[in-house]
């Protein structure tokens, strides 16, 4: 198993998905605690956490967005 950083993941792209081959490679996005797998095993992935069951519809968040611009900015 390799843990790379998403920084590190995304500058060596091609390496670490030759790596995935023969091991699973985790990488890690430090900020906000986000993890992926690149791995040959499709079956396998992460479980959703608390915060997957706390997200809402892109829908649900634009109509959110939308309402929110218009009262700050009602003239417009």
């Amino acid at each position: 198993m390799t843990v790379v950083s998403i920084k590190e993941f995304a500058s060596n792209q091609e390496k670490y998905f030759d790596i995935a081959f023969n091991e699973q490679v985790y990488v890690q996005r430090e900020s906000d605690n986000i993890m992926f797998i690149v791995s040959r095993d499709k079956k396998e992935y992460l479980a959703p956490d608390e915060d997957f069951r706390r997200a809402i519809a892109i829908d649900e968040l634009f109509d959110t967005v939308k309402e929110k611009i218009r009262k700050k900015y009602p003239n417009k």
